[in-house]
C-alpha cells in the first residue's frame, strides 16, 4: 500500500509543549520586584518623613528617641530647621532643648559613641547634631550639656562640634539680649578646649573665645598667636581682630598673603585647598575692616599694597571683599588727601 502523503511541517511543530507557570516562576515574575519597589517607596517615605517634621516638634524628639541608625538624619533637620525663618518660636523654647540636651547625655553615657565601626560612627555624628541643634538655640539651658562635651580627651569630634554650638549660642544669646548662667564655665571649657592636643579642637576653640569670651579671652588668644597650627593661629587673629586688637595685624597680613592654589580638572584635593584659601582670604579681608573700624585709622603701607594686589586675585569672592574693603579705605582719607589724589599725575 502506498504511503499516505505526510502533512507538511510548520513553526508550531518545533515549539516545546507549553505548560501552565508554576509557583516559582510566578515569584519571580512578580512578588520580588514588588518588594524591591517596596523597600524603595519606605526608603523614600522615611526620608521624606525625616525632611518634613519641622511643624512637629515632639515628632523630632520621638524620632531622635528611637533607636535607630538614622536618627542623625532627624538631628540634622531639626538643627536646620531651628535655623530657618520658622525656627523663631522653636530654638526660644527651653523645654524642648532640655528634651534635646537629655537624648545628648543619655546618648553619650550609653557608651556607644566611644564604639569603633559603623555603629560608633552613627553615635558619634548623631551627637554632633545635637550639639549643633543646642547651639542653634537662643536659651541659656543650651550652655550646660555642650560644656559637658567639650573636653573629654576620648571623644575630640564631638568636642569640637559642642564648641562650635558654643560659639553659635553666645551669638544667639547676645541678639536675644541674654547671657550664658555662668560666664566663668564658659571661659575654662574653652580655655581647656584651646590647649588640647587636638589642633581641630584648638582651632575651632580660638573661634569660639573670640566670640563667646570677649575681652577676657584676649590673652589666650595672644598666645594662640603663635601656635603651631596655621588654622589655630589664623582664627586667634581673627577673634582678636572682633575685640579691635591691633595684635592681630601681622597674623592678617600673613593670611592676606597666602597665594592662589593652581588646580586641574579632577583634583579634588587641590580644588579644596583652593576654597580654604580663598575663605582665609576673605576672613582676613573681613578682620582688617574690623580693625580700621575700630581704630577709624588706615593700617599700614603693606596690608594696603596686599588688599589692592587682591582686587585682581582669580577668586571672585576675593576680589568682591578687596574691593569692599579699598572702599572704607576710601572713606578713611581726608578732604586733602583726596584732592591731592584728583590732581596727581
Amino acid at each position: 500500500m502506498a504511503d499516505s502523503p505526510r502533512r507538511p511541517s510548520s513553526a508550531a511543530d518545533d515549539l516545546p509543549e507549553v505548560a501552565p507557570p508554576n509557583a516559582g516562576f510566578l515569584v519571580q515574575l512578580f512578588l520580588v520586584p514588588a518588594v524591591i519597589v517596596g523597600i524603595i517607596v519606605c526608603v523614600y517615605l522615611a526620608f521624606y518623613w525625616l525632611a518634613h517634621l519641622g511643624n512637629d516638634p515632639e515628632g523630632y524628639i520621638k524620632a531622635l528617641q528611637r533607636n535607630t541608625k538614622g536618627r542623625w538624619q532627624a538631628a540634622l533637620n531639626f538643627a536646620d530647621d531651628l535655623r530657618g525663618r520658622n525656627g523663631g518660636r522653636l530654638k526660644n523654647d527651653p523645654v524642648l532643648a532640655a528634651k534635646l540636651a537629655a537624648i545628648l547625655d543619655a546618648e553619650v553615657a550609653s557608651g556607644k559613641p566611644r564604639l569603633s565601626g559603623e555603629e560608633g560612627d552613627q553615635s558619634r555624628t548623631l551627637c554632633g547634631y545635637l550639639c549643633r541643634a543646642l547651639g542653634e538655640f537662643a536659651v541659656p539651658e543650651a550652655a550646660a550639656p555642650l560644656l559637658g562635651r567639650i573636653t573629654d580627651p576620648a571623644l575630640p569630634q564631638i568636642g569640637q562640634a559642642a564648641v562650635e554650638a558654643i560659639a553659635l549660642l553666645a551669638d544667639n544669646l547676645r541678639q536675644a539680649k541674654r547671657g550664658f548662667p555662668d560666664p566663668a564655665a564658659v571661659n575654662d571649657a574653652l580655655f581647656a578646649a584651646s590647649r588640647s592636643d587636638d589642633a581641630t579642637l584648638r582651632s575651632r576653640a580660638a573661634y569660639a573665645i573670640g566670640v563667646a569670651v570677649g575681652p577676657a579671652g584676649s590673652d589666650r588668644l595672644m598666645e594662640l598667636l603663635v601656635d603651631g597650627s596655621d588654622n589655630v593661629r589664623y582664627n586667634a587673629a581673627i577673634g582678636l581682630a572682633r575685640q579691635g586688637n591691633a595684635a592681630a595685624w601681622e597674623t592678617l597680613g600673613e593670611m592676606l598673603a597666602l597665594p592662589d592654589v593652581a588646580t586641574t580638572p579632577g583634583d579634588e584635593s587641590a580644588q579644596a585647598r583652593r576654597y580654604k584659601r580663598v575663605v582665609i582670604v576673605v576672613n582676613a579681608l573681613r578682620g582688617v575692616g574690623l580693625l580700621i573700624d575700630a581704630g577709624r585709622a588706615a593700617p599700614e603701607a603693606a596690608i594696603v599694597q596686599a588688599i589692592t594686589a587682591l582686587e585682581k586675585d582669580p577668586a571672585a569672592d576675593v576680589r568682591e571683599a578687596a574691593a569692599a574693603l579699598q572702599l572704607k579705605l576710601g572713606r578713611l582719607a581726608t578732604p586733602v588727601e583726596k584732592a591731592e589724589s584728583a590732581v596727581a599725575p
